[in-house]
């Protein structure tokens, strides 16, 4: 049986069809192989895929580039090292601008299913979101600050986890965490309310996260004139509501004024900011307080004078606290995360001020 080009036209049809297809084929062997031999081994990028097939739709080099918002230099030179590690031409240049090779036509259409297969996998990935609850505690003077912009910063990040805030006196908070009624708490004093060996102490996990000033806050209903700055050893005689031991604040505070020699003359003990608020409102005393304490008063500059108390040692440090991390879900340390993003943020801009990283 003869085996001449009349005999593979049968199968093939003519000569230059069978030059064709020989092409063609090799065109798209070598669309996939790299010049080094190793097949199978590609260093392709999406956005070297995503750049070609572009350029295709386009048919220009240039629109193309406006397009992908690139100088026109920078995406010929993507094409080329594209066309270098695939060792063969993908494009033709015309009077008219640019078509594709046999070889190009043939990575075009895997380049584009390619892409749309990348494009499913981040839907994939986003609607695998990170979901769960997390319950975090603030006490009143950081909820005034943190609150807020916390929520919405998770509601921006992780649409599809549910917070849970829990406004509370630091001592409170601090037994719901021993407690595992909260996942996580801004505190100022890290050591646990129970008994190292008690039933229920935990070992927590503690962040610093940012330390606040201390300010003498009085009414100016009372009129009375006041320096921008004052020592603890200047207020003995100074009427003071405070909260009661319990609480991190006035731990802090009562360690000062030992510091300082001095014993605070205090005329009531409130354990609601709100209400001990209203009574420096309305002159029955002052307090010693973080400036976020007047946070939550549009008003404040009319209604309180505010002097800084210039002891190294008059600083609350705010802490972010939590139970071990084996003991935490993946929303929760997906939380912590952005509580210490969201402080970093609100101190740079001077949204929380009298703090310091």
């Amino acid at each position: 049986m003869p085996h001449d080009g009349v005999s593979l036209s049968v199968l093939w049809g003519s000569r230059e069809s069978l030059a064709f297809k020989v092409e063609s084929a090799h065109a798209m062997i070598s669309a996939i192989t790299m010049c080094d031999g190793n097949h199978g081994e590609h260093r392709l990028e999406l956005r070297q895929l995503r750049y070609f097939v572009r350029v295709v739709e386009l048919g220009s080099m240039g629109r193309a580039a406006l397009d992908l918002d690139l100088v026109q230099s920078a995406l010929s030179q993507q094409i080329s090292r594209l066309e270098g590690e695939l060792c063969t031409r993908l494009l033709q240049r015309t009077p008219r601008g640019v078509v594709p090779t046999e070889a190009g036509a043939a990575f075009f259409r895997e380049a584009q299913l390619t892409l749309r297969h990348a494009a499913q996998a981040v839907r994939a990935a986003q609607q695998a979101r990170l979901a769960g609850t997390v319950s975090v505690g603030l006490a009143p003077t950081t909820a005034a600050m943190l609150g807020l912009p916390l929520m919405q910063a998770m509601q921006s990040r992780y649409p599809d986890v549910r917070l849970h805030m829990v406004e509370s006196l630091s001592g409170h908070l601090s037994a719901m965490l021993n407690a595992r009624e909260i996942d996580l708490a801004v505190l100022f004093d890290s050591r646990p309310q129970t008994d190292a060996g008690a039933t229920g102490s935990r070992l927590w996990q503690v962040q610093p996260l940012v330390s606040e000033d201390l300010f003498l806050i009085c009414s100016r209903r009372n009129d009375q004139p006041r320096h921008a700055a004052m020592s603890l050893s200047e207020l003995g005689d100074e009427p003071l509501i405070l909260p009661t031991g319990p609480h991190g604040l006035r731990s802090t505070l009562d360690t000062a004024f030992a510091r300082a020699g001095v014993v605070p003359r205090v005329v009531l003990e409130v354990d609601s900011l709100p209400m001990l608020m209203a009574a420096v409102d309305a002159g029955l005393g002052s307090t010693l307080q973080p400036r976020a304490a007047v946070g939550r008063f549009p008003d404040a500059e009319q209604r309180f004078m505010l002097v800084h108390i210039d002891d190294a040692q008059a600083s609350r440090v705010n802490l972010l606290c939590s139970l071990s991390e084996d003991e935490l879900s993946p929303a929760a340390l997906a939380t912590r995360v952005v509580i210490r993003d969201t402080v970093k943020l609100l101190v740079e801009v001077g949204h929380w001020p009298g703090t310091r990283l």
